[in-house]
């Protein structure tokens, strides 16, 4: 009965996780036409990257779930973090930084893209011996 229970309750948290995993465009090819091409390709890839500015990182990655307005830099820039949780915040919470509407830091670092692993090197096969008689 427990057990019955426990996955009445989990069941609709597990389908509302893959309801957020859905990929949804957030702009129209019009509204990213005058952004540079490459700004353009990591926003269609979903991917944000340093130098973005606010709005085109809420074109890649939709809004964050905060924004924290916090003191600004020693030359009187505003900053602003921004809070985004991945995977249901279960796995991962990135923080943005801002200075000026200028993203210039992601905690923690996104992991490079892996290269694709070397392809194994053939085995040795070893030479057939030849005969005795014909050396």
């Amino acid at each position: 009965m427990k057990k019955a229970f426990f996955f009445v309750l989990l069941l609709p948290l597990v389908f509302a996780s893959f309801l957020g995993c859905s990929k949804t465009v957030r702009y129209s090819p019009e509204e990213i036409k005058d952004y540079p091409p490459a700004i353009q390709e990591q926003i269609r890839q979903g991917n944000v990257v340093i130098g973005m500015t606010t709005q085109q990182v809420r074109y890649a990655w939709g809004p964050p779930a905060t924004v924290n307005v916090i003191a600004p830099t020693a030359e009187g820039r505003p900053r602003e973090e921004w809070l985004y949780a991945m995977g249901m915040g279960v796995f991962m919470e990135r923080r943005l930084l801002f200075v000026d509407g200028k993203l210039v830091d992601i905690f923690p670092e996104p992991k490079p893209a892996a290269a694709p692993a070397p392809a194994p090197a053939p085995e040795a096969q070893p030479k057939p011996e030849e005969p005795e008689g014909k050396k």
